[in-house]
C-alpha cells in the first residue's frame, strides 16, 4: 500500500513537472500571431476554436443558435467568419455575445458583431461601462445584459457560468462549463486574464483596489475544477503546441489540468513579486 501511494505521488509530481517544462518550451507567440489566420477546430463537445493564432474566439454551437466569446479586432472579423463557415455553421446564427475582458484585442469588433447578428451582448458589471464607451476606438454598442459573479448564460441546453476574476480589468471574466465528450464530462475553463502587464499595482488612481482584486481573482481561479484549459490568448494555454498534437491525432491535447494549475500558480507568483517591488517603489512599476 505504501508503495502504491508513493508511486501515485511520483506520477503526480512527474505530470506537474512535465507541464512546467512544456510551458517553458512552448513556441513563442509574437505580435504577428494576433492577426494570423488559424484553422478552426472542435475542442470538445459543442465547443470550437474560431480565433486567430493568438487572439482566442470561441464558438458554442447549440440547436437554438450560437454563442461567441470575444470578437478580436475589426480586421480579424473576416477570419472569424471564415472559420465559423469552415465548420459548417453560420455567423448570422449567433444569438449571444460574451467577453473575457474589455480590452481592444478582445472586444474592438464587438459592436460590429452586435449590429450584424442582432445577438444579445452580455458583459460583467465591472466592464459594462467600458464596453459601451467609444473612447478607445470601439464602434458604439449597447450591453443587453449586465452580468455578476456566478451568473449563468444558457442557450439550447448549453450552460456557461461567468466567474469574476478581476484585476486585469474590473470585470475580467473567466468562463466555465461542463461539456460532454464521449462517455465523460469535462470541466472547461476559459481564463479571462491573470496577467499584470505594466499596470500600477500601488497608488493606482484609476483602479485603487487593483491589487486586492487580483488576490480575489487568483483565489477563484485556484478553486475552479479544470480539465480543458483555455484562455483569452492562445499563449496562455499553449495553443500552437497543443494544436500540433491535435493535428497528429491526439484528441485530448487540450485536456491539461496540471498545466492549468501550473499556469495559475506561476502567474500568481509573478503578481506578488511585482506587487512587492511596487510597494517599495510605487512610481516606477516594472514590466
Amino acid at each position: 500500500m505504501m508503495m502504491d501511494r508513493t508511486t501515485k505521488k511520483f506520477m503526480m509530481l512527474r505530470s506537474l513537472f512535465a507541464s512546467l517544462l512544456l510551458a517553458a518550451t512552448l513556441p513563442a507567440q509574437t505580435a504577428s500571431d494576433q492577426h494570423r489566420e488559424f484553422p478552426a477546430f472542435k475542442i470538445a463537445g459543442n465547443l470550437y476554436y474560431v480565433g486567430t493564432a493568438d487572439l482566442a474566439v470561441y464558438l458554442i454551437h447549440t440547436p437554438e443558435g450560437n454563442i461567441l466569446i470575444n470578437s478580436d479586432f475589426p480586421q480579424d472579423l473576416p477570419l472569424i467568419k471564415k472559420s465559423i463557415a469552415s465548420l459548417g455553421f453560420k455567423y448570422e446564427d449567433t444569438k449571444i455575445l460574451l467577453l473575457s475582458h474589455a480590452h481592444n484585442d478582445h472586444d474592438q469588433a464587438m459592436g460590429i458583431m452586435h449590429k450584424e447578428t442582432g445577438a444579445k451582448l452580455m458583459v460583467m458589471e465591472g466592464d459594462a461601462a467600458s464596453e459601451e464607451s467609444t473612447a478607445t476606438g470601439r464602434p458604439a454598442t449597447h450591453v443587453d445584459r449586465v452580468l455578476h459573479d456566478g451568473d449563468t448564460v444558457e442557450l439550447g441546453g448549453s450552460k456557461w457560468i461567468a466567474r469574476l476574476t478581476p484585476g486585469h480589468t474590473k470585470g475580467c471574466t473567466t468562463w466555465t462549463t461542463a461539456i460532454r465528450e464521449g462517455n465523460r464530462n469535462l470541466n472547461v475553463v476559459i481564463v479571462g486574464s491573470p496577467n499584470i502587464n505594466a499596470f500600477p499595482l500601488v497608488n493606482n488612481a484609476e483602479y485603487p483596489e487593483i491589487s486586492e482584486d487580483y488576490v480575489k481573482g487568483f483565489a477563484v481561479l485556484h478553486a475552479l475544477p479544470c480539465d480543458v484549459f483555455l484562455g483569452a490568448h492562445g499563449s496562455y494555454f499553449g495553443l500552437l503546441a497543443k494544436y500540433e498534437k491535435y493535428k497528429a491525432g491526439d484528441k485530448n491535447a487540450f485536456i491539461d489540468p496540471e498545466g492549468y494549475k501550473a499556469y495559475i500558480t506561476e502567474r500568481e507568483k509573478l503578481f506578488h513579486e511585482e506587487w512587492e517591488k511596487q510597494k517599495k517603489n510605487p512610481k516606477t512599476p516594472s514590466k
